[in-house]
């Protein structure tokens, strides 16, 4: 492995773990929303997973003018790899994980080392929520809006709190602790979901905090990873499968539940594909145990095309074809503070797994005067 750059000028408390493959379209903006971050104790270190493109070049060019910023090559290995060399590098206490897409609002790591610092060490890490963003960093849609905090593993499992890879700041001795991310999904074809596997075993024996404002720009594209729709469904039931024959003994309404919510994810991202095969073998499955959903799911796409309908009739096909311009992320004065759902439904069950999750962290002596954190604000 080469390394290439100078001693950050500063003793970094967080380091910013940057895996980077063939990501010269965004680099050079992932890499300006690390160095203007307002927590100025930073090291970035950029792990350059084997690209074929301008990459590097790129990253020793923004390094050149910010003495924080370290590149590392390696081989190409995959995303969980790159992180892992990136986790065994660093030299800070809390390790930030930025994909090489993605954008951070300023503010970010500054709340998130502020919202973990006054914790103690059962307190593993701090997540924050996040907006979508198309190529061009313009607002392309809201993130989840549910949170919760404490001991999250068996709703976390279900509900997917923290929801990508950019998202997380953790403390690197827990890192390294729970054996850092599972290259074995990139060897078997289902890379993907290494995120949320590293999340899972991590909520299994640490409490979470969040900061529930939106301070993350996630870029889904044709093209990266997240937009290959089979594989993701495939790389999520897996962890799903692997979380529950590994993981803490959860109740039989805890394992219907997570099981129930990665047929459902999968029944979405088959759709998305275009597999309507494989969409209806998922649907099958969920409607035995929620003969709800598919009227649900009907009822969600029927009120997306009279949505579009009533907008033609409006404005016209012409005026609704043409391009608008959106917020960009980074023109954004503050971060969004989300509203929490109003349903029902979502909220019995979070109360329900939350129940789990209480039992749990009394097996786990995760300590009492942290109890009250555990209730769940879905």
């Amino acid at each position: 492995m080469e390394s290439i750059g100078a001693t950050p000028h500063l003793q970094p408390l967080v380091s910013v773990v940057v895996p980077a493959f063939n990501a010269s379209p965004f680099i050079e903006r992932t890499l300006a929303s690390a160095t203007s971050q307002t927590y100025r104790a930073l090291e970035i270190i950029v792990v350059d997973d084997g690209s074929t493109d301008d990459t590097a070049r790129l990253v020793e060019r923004v390094a050149a003018n910010d003495q924080r910023i370290r590149l590392l090559r390696t081989a190409n290995r995959g995303v969980a790899a790159a992180r892992n060399t990136g986790i065994e590098a660093a030299s800070g206490a809390y390790v930030a994980f930025l994909d090489a897409d993605d954008l951070w609002h300023p503010a970010k790591i500054e709340k998130q080392v502020g919202a973990l610092d006054r914790l103690p060490d059962q307190w593993a890490a701090v997540y924050v929520l996040h907006h979508f963003i198309n190529r061009d960093d313009e607002l392309n849609g809201l993130g989840p809006s549910f949170f919760a905090r404490g001991y999250i593993y068996a709703r976390h499992l279900t509900f997917k709190y923290i929801g990508n890879g950019s998202s997380l700041l953790v403390r690197r001795q827990a890192a390294l602790e729970i054996g850092g991310f599972d290259s074995s999904y990139a060897a078997a074809g289902i890379g993907g979901c290494e995120d949320l596997d590293f999340e899972l075993r991590l909520a299994a024996r640490y409490c979470i905090e969040y900061v529930p404002e939106r301070l993350l720009g996630y870029r889904k594209y044709p093209g990266n990873m997240s937009s290959n729709y089979v594989r993701m469904a495939s790389a999520l039931s897996e962890v799903t499968r692997r979380s529950l024959a590994a993981g803490p003994q959860l109740s039989s309404y805890a394992i219907r539940s997570a099981i129930l919510a990665a047929h459902k994810y999968a029944v979405n991202q088959y759709i998305l594909a275009g597999n309507y095969r494989l969409a209806a073998a998922s649907a099958r499955a969920v409607l035995k145990a929620d003969p709800g959903f598919l009227i649900r799911l009907i009822l969600r796409s029927s009120a997306g095309y009279a949505k579009r309908k009533l907008l033609l009739a409006i404005i016209g096909r012409e005026r609704l074809a043409r391009p608008c311009s959106k917020p960009r992320f980074q023109d954004l004065a503050s971060a969004s503070r989300p509203e929490m759902p109003k349903s029902p439904r979502m909220r019995r069950r979070a109360a329900r797994l939350a129940e789990t999750d209480a039992a749990l962290s009394s097996a786990h002596a995760v300590p009492v005067r942290e109890k009250a954190a555990l209730e769940s604000r879905v």
